[in-house]
């Protein structure tokens, strides 16, 4: 198979064989189960309220991917944001584990669109401040369990290079393995690998799913690429036009791990031809609601068909 190129500076996977991954402390969380139910959301602006979700429920499964997509302005990112707790709804509850969210918790960690590494921080220091902070972990457990992280994504060699030193991709890797070492019950992803080259965002997809593999946990992973939703995805959802509510939830039922060779099965054929129904649906409503580049997404999602 032919490796496919990098960009400057970019690392690739290898065939060397990796040293067994280092384990997390005893105490490592189980992943959480998430409960949303009859969600509501709306802001004021000057000419009154504007609804952003209405009426959303939504469970999602311990150990498992949810995938969130849905147009341009239907609440994906807000939805992200009430999980996290840095919102809070008008109406209707989140819980995790049983427990209402209130606020902000060490339960929950958000990888954003854009870079959130210290910038005065190597590679290392960034993926090792939180266990450090916390003191969960020290000395060569720390040097050991940070670098089997590293080498995982490809970054071993760039352990001491600062954030302006390293490609975007790089950063992105960066993220998702200083999200990791917290352990967090719930890691939720809000579009990590927009903005990224097709080539790098396919790496990053890679890297994701042999982390995931890994480290099963709860993430809840809002896209806008319906076949990386589908490769990464346990659960579907497909969230309507403004205001935002759950219109289906397809179960991904395909076998991991995964990998491109996967999107020419028929089930991952049929599985793409159901979703890509349903979002050109919403994505026509949205485009009649005049909402933000949903031209570009109708455009977009017809081609795809």
């Amino acid at each position: 198979m032919e490796i496919p190129s990098a960009r400057p500076g970019e690392a690739l996977p290898t065939n060397n064989p990796e040293p067994p991954a280092q384990s997390f402390p005893d105490n490592d969380p189980a992943p959480g189960r998430i409960e949303v139910e009859s969600l509501y959301k709306s802001y004021e602006t000057e000419s009154g309220f504007r609804e952003v979700i209405k009426d959303l429920s939504l469970s999602v499964t311990e150990g498992q991917v949810t995938a969130i997509m849905g147009p341009s302005g239907c609440g994906k990112s807000t939805l992200i944001n009430l999980l996290a707790g840095y919102e809070k709804p008008n109406g209707g509850k989140i819980s995790i584990d049983q427990k209402p969210v209130t606020g902000a918790g060490p339960d929950r960690l958000v990888v954003f669109q854009e870079t959130a590494l210290f910038p005065w921080l190597t590679t290392f220091e960034n993926v090792a401040y939180g266990p450090k902070i916390r003191r969960e972990l020290k000395g060569e457990k720390l040097d050991s369990v940070i670098m089997s992280l590293l080498r995982t994504v490809g970054l071993e060699d760039f352990r001491d290079k600062y954030p302006s030193q390293l490609s975007g991709g790089m950063q992105r890797r960066a993220e998702l393995v200083r999200a990791l070492v917290n352990r967090p019950k719930v890691m939720l992803l809000d579009e990590p690998f927009r903005g990224l080259d097709a080539m790098t965002r396919s790496l990053m997809r890679d890297y994701y799913l042999d982390l995931f593999e890994r480290h099963k946990g709860t993430q809840v992973f809002v896209t806008s690429e319906l076949d990386e939703g589908l490769l990464i995805a346990d659960r579907l959802a497909i969230v309507t036009n403004r205001p935002g509510r759950i219109k289906k939830i397809l179960d991904v039922a395909l076998p991991r791990p995964r990998d491109e060779s996967l999107r020419g099965s028929p089930e991952y054929l049929s599985l793409k031809a159901e979703a890509l129904e349903l979002l050109h649906e919403e994505a026509l409503k949205s485009f009649k609601a005049g909402a933000v580049n949903s031209a570009d997404f109708v455009g977009a999602y017809a081609a795809m068909g």
